[in-house]
Order: structure tokens, then C-alpha cells, then sequence
């Protein structure tokens, strides 16, 4: 059984190859693996954490590309579905010479949205440690109620619950929409991450430690900010703080997001994982069921050496185009890491 499940979609990336072309005048795309969920298992995988993912694509050739992508990173595909009924999802990225990115999704609907309750294996999440969703699958009612469900099982049975919106307000036919759903989501879990525009978008707050502030009242354990070249910020029972990023110049910033996520369950799961060997516990702290207290008991010093490694992996995954191909290895981190720290 994987230690994490992701849920959520997944699509086929088409980047833009000229970096400060806009969509209309790009010359030519480049197709990568994406979806941000599906970028969260791979990373996961390639730090050396198991993981599995469960979505759905087409019956198509974009589908299996996408299956056999994760699959050759190391992610269980075994509970994706094919969807005779729809195509698997496109999403066309332009990127500026800053590697901020332009987007135009063809999904209506796209496999993903389809995603239902009757999709799911319930006994394969309950044997996870973790589980990791985003936004995008609350948007459909299909999906949505699919989320929701595995996050109850999730809960029932004390998984780590984390959480990144990943906003794309295009997708959503409402603004108001979107922040209903989101705020949803973050009440139902332990660890939420977003960037500083969504937290603005969904709390109203200009600053980080305002916004996380106002999160932290939802219930989360550990609630995280990034702040694209300048790091992250982090709110926690114990303490908060900024923690920067290492510096390098971005070719496209697609995965960078997902990579910090990845880089952050990582450090936490393998935390986990050493307590629980010592202690012969297995299961996390919840709010609706108490057990370990591992998340609450975190100190600040070491959730941030946890965003430090979170940001250098982030920052690694924007030196290449696409999502998962960017996505660094877990002796590339390590390597990194050991640089950073003082002699």
C-alpha cells in the first residue's frame, strides 16, 4: 500500500517553448505530465516516498501517456479509471521571461471532472499514512462528491489530510463559487499550503501572517505560505516564520508549487515515520479522532529546516519546462541541501 494517495486531476501540460511569448504568438508547445495532485504524487515518488494516485483520463492516447508517465516515476496507477465518455484533459501554458504562467485549459468536461464516489476503493485509502487533494476535482459535482468522500475516509481512519487549493479561477463559474469550496476544503484538513495570491483571494489579508491567521481558525494544524522567489511562511501552534528560498534563475515556474508541496510532505511523512518506528504508533493526531500528536507536537526550528528542504525543492523544479520532468530527485535535494548549510 502507498504511504500517500493523491487525488484529484490529472492533464497533459503543452508548455510553451519560447519563454515571454504569449499563447497566441508561441511558436511551438512541448507536452509534459500535469495536474497538480498527479505533480505532488511524482514528486513524492522521486524524493522516495511511496505513493499512488487515483483519478481518471480518457480512453485515449493522452490518457495512457499520462498513466504511463506516473507509473515510470514510480507512482501506483492501479486506480485511475478510463473514461470512454470524455477526452483527457489539455492545458495549454504560456511562460514569461520571469517563468510566470499563462494558462488555457480544454476540458468540457475533461475525464477528470468525472471522477465519482462509485470510482473509489475505499480500502486503499485506509491503508495510506497520508492523503493529498487540491481544488480543481471540488469543481465538478462528480468529483466533488468523490473528494469529500475519500477525505471522510481519510479522516475516519486518522490519515494525515494536506491540501493545496492550486487556484485556477477560470475553471470555476464563480468567484464566490470557488471560495466556498476551497474554505471547505481547508476546514476538513491537518496541512494546508498556498501560494500568497490564493491566500489573499480567500482570506481578504494582504499579509502572511494576517492570512494565516485566519486559516489557522479552520482547524489546521500547520498551515504554509509560499512566496514564490522569496520562500515561504509558515503558522503553527508553536510558532511562525519566514523561511527563504535559494536562489536561481527560473526557466518555467509550472511545477514549482507542487514541488514545495512534495518537499514539505516529504520531510514531514519521513518525520512520521521515524516516530512511529521508535513509538510503535500509526496513527496521526485528528480532530475527530486523537491519536498520534506528532503534527501538533512539531517545534518551530524543525518545521522550518522542513520548509527549507520544501523551498529547495520548489526551486529545483523551475529549472526545467513542465511539471513532473522538472520535478528534482532525492539525491539532488540532499545535494542541494548540503550546500546550503554552513561548513
Amino acid at each position: 500500500m502507498p504511504d500517500l494517495i493523491a487525488l484529484g486531476e490529472i492533464l497533459v501540460d503543452l508548455v510553451s517553448t519560447k519563454s515571454g511569448a504569449s499563447l497566441a504568438k508561441t511558436p511551438s508547445f512541448q507536452k509534459a505530465a500535469g495536474g497538480a495532485p498527479a505533480n505532488v504524487a511524482a514528486g513524492l515518488s522521486r524524493l522516495g516516498v511511496s505513493t499512488g494516485f487515483i483519478g481518471k483520463v480518457g480512453a485515449d492516447e493522452f490518457g495512457t501517456y499520462l498513466i504511463n508517465t506516473l507509473a515510470e516515476n514510480g507512482v501506483d496507477t492501479s486506480k485511475i479509471v478510463r473514461e470512454a465518455k470524455a477526452k483527457t484533459g489539455l492545458a495549454f501554458v504560456a511562460v514569461s521571461d520571469t517563468g510566470e504562467r499563462e494558462f488555457l485549459f480544454y476540458r468540457n468536461p475533461g475525464a477528470d471532472m468525472l471522477l465519482g464516489p462509485r470510482d473509489l476503493d475505499v480500502s486503499y485509502i485506509r491503508g495510506a499514512q497520508a492523503f493529498h487533494f487540491g481544488s480543481v476535482s471540488l469543481i465538478s459535482e462528480s468529483s466533488r462528491l468523490a473528494t469529500h468522500r475519500a477525505v471522510d475516509v481519510a479522516r475516519g481512519n486518522g490519515l494525515l489530510i494536506s491540501f493545496d487549493p492550486n487556484l485556477r479561477l477560470s475553471l470555476w463559474d464563480t468567484e464566490s463559487q470557488a471560495r466556498l469550496q476551497i474554505d471547505s476544503a481547508v476546514k476538513m484538513a491537518d496541512l494546508v499550503k498556498m501560494s500568497i495570491s490564493e491566500m489573499e483571494f480567500l482570506t481578504g489579508a494582504t499579509s502572511p501572517e494576517d492570512g494565516c491567521r485566519i486559516l489557522s481558525k479552520s482547524g489546521a494544524r500547520l498551515v504554509v505560505i509560499t512566496l514564490g522567489k522569496d520562500g515561504c511562511f509558515f503558522a503553527h501552534s508553536s510558532g511562525s516564520g519566514y523561511v527563504p528560498a535559494p536562489r536561481v534563475k527560473p526557466v518555467d515556474s509550472t511545477g514549482a508549487g507542487d514541488g514545495f508541496m512534495a518537499g514539505l510532505l516529504w520531510q514531514i511523512l519521513e518525520a512520521r515515520q521515524a516516530v512511529a518506528t521508535k513509538t510503535e504508533t500509526t496513527v496521526w493526531e485528528r480532530k475527530d479522532k486523537p491519536g498520534s500528536t506528532f503534527l501538533s507536537a512539531l517545534s518551530p526550528d524543525r518545521i522550518e529546516a522542513m520548509c527549507r528542504a520544501a523551498n529547495v525543492v520548489g526551486a529545483l523544479a523551475t529549472l526545467e519546462r513542465g511539471a513532473i520532468p522538472a520535478l528534482p530527485s532525492r539525491e539532488k535535494v540532499l545535494a542541494a541541501l548540503a550546500k546550503e548549510r554552513p561548513a
